[in-house]
């Protein structure tokens, strides 16, 4: 049977072709999400075998991420308009071929233009799964569409570190890009036999907000150069037009949206000192964790002499510890307001990176890296879904999908420019990353830096979470439509998708 528009918002999960269209959502958002993540744990091999320099491969990691952050907004609302169904198809066929590209890469240089490329792909499918679930299934089978598709894209997550792993040891680093091209030949076979499709009529109204994307490309693309450019220790020239170019991109992207009836990024949310709040959080959150998953794989690889399946296995315990508690950590949030779990839960976190500064050379895994990952996995489970939650009462209702795609947006953007500032600012640069001990040195500064961040995010839900004030909106607000949250994977509301009340998810 072919995807037909009369099919959407008809189907039952309990159906063949409902188990079709979730299956479909589920392996393209999964593949998105792990070529985000499963790279890090390539790059030491990776480094070697191209015989790159630290700058290349932080690239390799932002050029990703980089397309990614600035289209993220533009990627619902692109399926929308054209339909939901066919942006998939595109984003699957982009996805496949970009990451054909990478598998397939000669040179460093090829690699990075195809990870941009890949990130492109990524914008389309990452808003896109959630939007076609809502989108297809009957309203009474929606809230049960959604927490099965949180839960088994959070599986593949936790597959990831090991097949990734896996793949690298073996065949070789190519393949953790290679291996989407049958992925995506199946999701494409899925959605043209089961994904009905549908849009939204009232979009077509809407223009793009292209300057507003373009901007912040620019923006995001200018900082990434200067601080990745300064730790190559690139020329003075290079890296002051590139800061030049981020700060005139900035002033003129914030002119841009002031102005707009329609801005991509409404400025107005940030009147709300909650929402200004919580967004700041999430960049201090998501930069320790973004640094640290960043650094430990390369810690682990180079001081500890770990292969990649072994530090694949040795994270682990993050996303399980996150599958595993953070849905219960959000039930707490609602029962005794949002603000214990987002004082604690940083702070148990800054404790877990305090506690990586003892894995080091012979370090033991079941007495140095166990503890410290299991700290760190505790401390990321206390504040994900609390902060989600509280992202959404911080605005009116009407504009809590919108709220949740620029919290969603924040959050990669931290891990983008931690990323390129950390080395910097830990001293690591060329190929010291293939010396142990100038990683180790490197990490053990990284590890009291992300302990910092994270004690900031604690003081800033001390000082700007009232519990008398956000607990009675965070009743009031939308429920989070995901059980499960590993990191920024599953954002609670597409962007611009209509706030209704989420029962039973």
């Amino acid at each position: 049977m072919s995807g037909t528009e009369d099919a959407a918002g008809t189907l039952r999960l309990s159906s063949a072709r409902g188990r079709g269209v979730l299956v479909c959502v589920v392996l393209a958002s999964g593949m998105a999400m792990l070529d985000g993540t499963v790279v890090n744990v390539a790059l030491p091999r990776m480094g070697r075998d191209l015989d790159a320099s630290l700058s290349t491969l932080q690239w390799v990691v932002n050029a990703y991420m980089l397309t990614l952050s600035a289209l993220l907004l533009w990627g619902g609302a692109i399926g929308d308009r054209i339909g939901r169904r066919r942006a998939l198809l595109l984003g699957a066929g982009w996805f496949a071929l970009a990451s054909a590209l990478c598998g397939l890469a000669p040179d460093e240089s090829v690699l990075i233009g195809a990870r941009a490329l890949q990130g492109v792909g990524g914008a389309l499918l990452t808003p896109g799964s959630l939007a076609l679930v809502r989108a297809s299934f009957h309203p009474d089978d929606q809230a049960r569409a959604v927490g099965a598709w949180s839960g088994l894209t959070g599986v593949a997550g936790a597959l990831g570190p090991f097949l990734g792993g896996w793949l690298i040891d073996g065949p070789g680093w190519r393949w953790i890009f290679l291996i989407n091209l049958p992925l995506a030949a199946v999701v494409l076979a899925l959605a043209v036999k089961f994904v009905p499709e549908s849009r939204d009529e009232g979009a077509r109204q809407q223009p793009f907000d292209v300057r507003g994307a373009v901007l912040a490309a620019l923006f995001l693309g200018g900082v990434s150069y200067a601080l990745i450019g300064a730790s190559a220790h690139d020329s003075a020239l290079q890296v002051g037009l590139s800061a030049l170019l981020a700060l005139a991109a900035g002033l003129a992207f914030l002119s841009v949206e002031r102005r707009r009836a329609d801005p991509m990024l409404p400025l107005s949310l940030f009147r709300s000192r909650l929402f200004s709040a919580t967004n700041g959080m999430t960049l201090c959150l998501y930069a320790a964790i973004g640094g640290m998953l960043f650094l430990l794989p390369v810690q682990l690889q180079t001081t500890l002499g770990y292969d990649a399946l072994q530090a694949g296995i040795a994270t682990l315990p993050i996303t399980a510890l996150m599958l595993l508690l953070s849905s219960r950590t959000g039930a707490l949030a609602k029962r005794i307001g949002p603000a214990p779990p987002l004082i604690a839960g940083p702070l148990v976190g800054a404790a877990g990176a305090l506690l990586m500064l003892r894995v080091g050379p012979g370090a033991s895994y079941p007495t140095e890296v166990l503890p410290a990952v299991v700290v760190l996995g505790l401390g990321m489970s206390l504040f994900v879904a609390p902060l989600t939650a509280t992202v959404l009462a911080s605005v009116d209702s009407a504009r809590a999908g919108l709220a949740s795609g620029v919290n969603n947006t924040a959050a990669r953007v931290a891990q983008l420019l931690i990323v390129a500032a950390l080395p910097l600012v830990v001293g690591l640069s060329g190929d010291a990353y293939t010396s142990a001990p100038a990683v180790d040195a490197s990490f053990r500064r990284a590890a009291l830096l992300t302990a910092g961040l994270f004690l900031a995010a604690s003081a800033a839900a001390a000082l700007f979470v009232r519990p008398k004030s956000v607990r009675p909106r965070l009743r009031r607000a939308p429920r989070p439509m995901c059980r499960s949250y590993l990191a920024v994977n599953c954002p609670p509301l597409e962007p611009g998708s209509a706030p209704e009340r989420r029962e039973g998810v």
